[in-house]
């Protein structure tokens, strides 16, 4: 067995690989990461208030949302919930700055058609570029895109993600 270590050495990877620090996904309109942390009780109002089961318990008993089984409605549940206003649908613009991105594990990028993430987005974000001799490929209009997650479950290979393009260094 060879070790990972040396792998990465002949890969021309010195040191240990560094993953981005970024914050857990916070529910929709949630305060700024450490204004939500001080603000937020650990109530779980907002977790029982959401229809979609959207939020759950996180790492220190804090609201956090999961795409495992469908995306967020924006309904505003989880705002007329929260007492101490640590997620405040008036003093944001947007719910967040999410955006879908595709990886290489899409069964497109594999020569295999499937169009599962185009058919979930609502906002018509994820559009199918046809390629001359092969299928269609996903591509995100950023600009589109709400974040809600909706193409994230549906996806067979798990090639979608949520990601805050202003959280990644």
């Amino acid at each position: 067995m060879i070790d990972p270590r040396r792998r990465r050495f002949l890969r021309g990877r010195f040191g240990a690989v560094r993953e981005p620090v970024v914050a857990p996904p916070r529910p929709p309109w949630a305060l700024a990461e450490p204004d939500f942390l001080a603000a937020c009780t650990r109530c779980e109002e907002c977790v029982r208030a959401c229809p979609r089961a959207l939020l759950a318990k996180g790492e220190g008993g804090y609201p956090v949302v999961s795409f495992a089984s469908k995306g967020c409605d924006f309904c505003g549940a989880c705002d007329k919930a929260c007492a101490p206003r640590a997620i405040d649908r008036s003093s944001a613009a947007a719910a967040w700055n999410w955006k879908a991105v595709v990886d290489g594990r899409c069964l497109a990028e594999q020569r295999v058609e499937c169009r599962v993430c185009a058919d979930a987005c609502d906002a018509r974000a994820i559009r199918m570029v046809p390629e001359i001799g092969g299928v269609a490929k996903p591509q995100v209009d950023a600009a589109a895109c709400t974040g809600c997650g909706e193409c994230k479950a549906p996806c067979p290979t798990g090639a979608i993600h949520m990601i805050d393009p202003g959280a990644v260094a």
